[in-house]
C-alpha cells in the first residue's frame, strides 16, 4: 500500500521501519526534521507539509497518525481541508475512545473514514510485530487489513467492532496492565525484603520458565534486574501513569463495574509521588523496559 505517515516519534518511526521493509510506500510528515531525514534514508518519502503530503498520494488516500492523544484534533484540523470523499484515517494512538467516536462521526459526515487501531507492544512492537485492535466500519478495515497484518505480530490483529471500540479494548488493556504490574512489584518487594537473600533477577528467570506467572512483564522485570542491580539504586522510586488507567476507572463506573485491583494500582502510582519506595521502582522499571517510557533516576 501506499500511505501517509505523520508521527515519527518512538513508535512511529519503528513503525514506518517495519512498513518499509514488507514493501509499503510510506510518505512522511513530521515536525522533527531529524527524524523524518533518518527515516528517509531508509526508504520514506519525505514531505515538508500535510498539504504535500496529500498533494504525494493518489485517491483515495490513506494517512496514518501516529501523535500523543492531545493532538490528534489539531493534527485533524490541519489535514482535513486536504481530505476528500473516500479517504481514510486511521489513528493508532491512545486517544480517549468518546472522542474517537466523535471524530469519526465528524469525518464520516464529510465521507471520509475513520479507523480508531489500539496499539500494544511498545517501540519494540513497532518495530517487530505489535498486538492491534481496530474499530470503525468492517468494510474498511477489511480494505486495509493488509496493513495491520504486517504490523502485527501473528495472530496479532482483530477487527474489534465500530468506532471507538479499538481505542476502548486497548485503554482496557492498559487497565490490566497497571493491576499486572503492580501485584509482580509488590510480589518482588516482598521477596527481596524476606531473610533469605534472593537472587531477584535469577527468580523472575525462573517465574518465566513455565510458571503459572511466565510472561513477558517477568521476562521485562528480569532484564531490569539485570541492567541495574537488585537494589534498583538508579532508578525512580516514583512510578509514573499515563493515563489510561484513570480512563478505564471511568468507563468501568459508568457501566457500573467495580475495579478495585485498578483503583488500587492508579492510587499507589498517585501517591509514590510524594512517596517513593521499592515497589514503585519495579513499575517504573518495567514501564522503561517495555514502553521506552522515561525512567527519573535519583538526584
Amino acid at each position: 500500500m501506499k500511505l501517509g505517515y505523520i508521527g515519527l516519534g518512538k513508535m512511529g518511526f519503528n513503525m514506518v521501519e517495519r512498513l518499509l521493509e514488507k514493501n509499503h510506500q510510506v510518505v512522511v510528515f513530521d515536525r522533527n526534521n531529524d527524524a523524518v531525514s533518518a527515516i528517509a534514508a531508509k526508504g520514506a518519502v519525505p514531505a515538508g507539509s500535510l498539504a504535500v503530503m496529500a498533494q504525494g498520494l493518489q485517491a483515495p488516500r490513506l494517512f496514518w497518525i501516529m501523535v500523543p492523544y492531545a493532538a490528534v484534533d489539531d493534527v485533524l484540523q490541519e489535514l482535513t481541508p486536504f481530505l476528500k470523499k473516500g479517504d481514510t484515517v486511521i489513528d493508532g494512538g491512545n486517544s480517549p475512545y468518546k472522542q474517537t467516536m466523535r471524530r469519526a462521526e465528524e469525518l464520516q459526515g464529510r465521507g471520509i473514514e475513520f479507523l480508531d487501531a489500539g496499539i500494544s507492544g511498545g517501540p519494540g512492537g513497532a518495530r517487530n510485530g505489535s498486538c492491534i485492535m481496530v474499530g470503525g466500519k468492517e468494510a474498511v478495515y477489511r480494505t486495509h487489513e493488509a496493513l495491520f497484518r504486517d504490523l502485527a505480530v501473528e495472530n496479532g490483529h482483530l477487527y474489534t467492532g465500530p468506532s471507538g471500540s479499538g481505542h476502548f479494548t486497548k485503554m482496557v488493556h492498559n487497565g490490566i496492565e497497571y493491576g499486572m504490574m503492580q501485584a509482580l512489584a509488590e510480589g518482588f518487594t516482598v521477596l527481596r525484603t524476606s531473610p533469605f537473600g534472593l537472587d531477584m533477577a535469577a527468580l523472575a528467570d525462573l517465574y518465566d520458565h513455565g510458571s503459572v506467572i511466565e510472561s513477558r512483564l517477568v521476562g521485562w522485570l528480569r532484564e531490569g534486574y539485570e541492567q541495574f542491580g537488585p537494589d534498583l539504586k538508579e532508578v525512580s522510586g516514583s512510578a509514573a501513569q499515563s493515563g489510561e488507567a484513570m480512563w478505564t476507572i471511568e468507563a468501568a463506573r459508568e457501566l457500573g463495574v467495580p475495579v478495585p485491583v485498578i483503583q488500587a494500582s492508579l492510587d499507589f502510582r498517585l501517591a509514590s509521588a510524594k512517596n517513593p519506595n521499592y515497589t514503585a521502582k519495579i513499575i517504573s522499571v518495567l514501564r522503561h523496559q517495555f514502553g521506552g517510557h522515561e525512567m527519573k533516576k535519583r538526584s
